[in-house]
């Protein structure tokens, strides 16, 4: 075993908390074991200046990869998500307006600048506080609060469209 090898069985606790600041708890240990297999095929280890460095960026770029795979994912429904033949037809409407309405809300999320998505998701999906997101993104909290204010109107300007439930208000596009 390398000493490369060594260091990264040595850190991978550390490594997993770092991890776990970015994506969902059951994408962590994929995230680790991926690291340990990047090392596994680096070439020339005796050129890297900081070991311990490197591995945790090695870790960090797989988290912020797999954060930008699950914002840019479309949900797309599949067939075993509707209710077998014979449903009460109600029902049925229901759930198809129900699987519409989430598709819009994934196309109005993919919708929202770069930064703003991201910072959404965070807090939204996978519920992180302000102050974890300003402290990940290296942004202050103010800005945080921010992106999530703009996501919301945005994504709730863009669900009204969408809702035949009652008339149209007009809402002004303040950026």
């Amino acid at each position: 075993m390398s000493g490369l090898e060594l260091l990264y069985l040595d850190m991978r606790g550390g490594i997993a908390s770092m991890v776990s600041r970015y994506v969902a708890p059951d994408d962590v240990d994929d995230i680790v074991q991926e690291t340990y297999l990047r090392l596994c095929r680096v070439a020339m280890v005796d050129e890297i200046q900081n070991p311990r460095a490197y591995i945790y960026r090695i870790a960090r770029n797989l988290a912020l990869d797999s954060l930008k795979k699950a914002d840019n994912a479309q949900t797309v429904p599949f067939v075993e998500d509707f209710p077998e033949p014979g449903a009460r037809s109600d029902d049925v409407v229901r759930q198809v307006e129900s699987s519409e309405e989430f598709g819009h809300f994934c196309d109005s999320v993919r919708r929202l600048p770069a930064q703003a998505r991201r910072v959404f998701v965070l807090k939204k999906v996978y519920g992180f506080s302000q102050r974890r997101i300003a402290a990940d993104l290296g942004i202050s909290q103010s800005t945080v609060e921010k992106h999530v204010a703009l996501a919301s109107r945005r994504c709730s300007r863009y669900m009204r469209r969408f809702d035949s439930s009652g008339p149209e208000i007009p809402v002004c596009d303040a950026r």
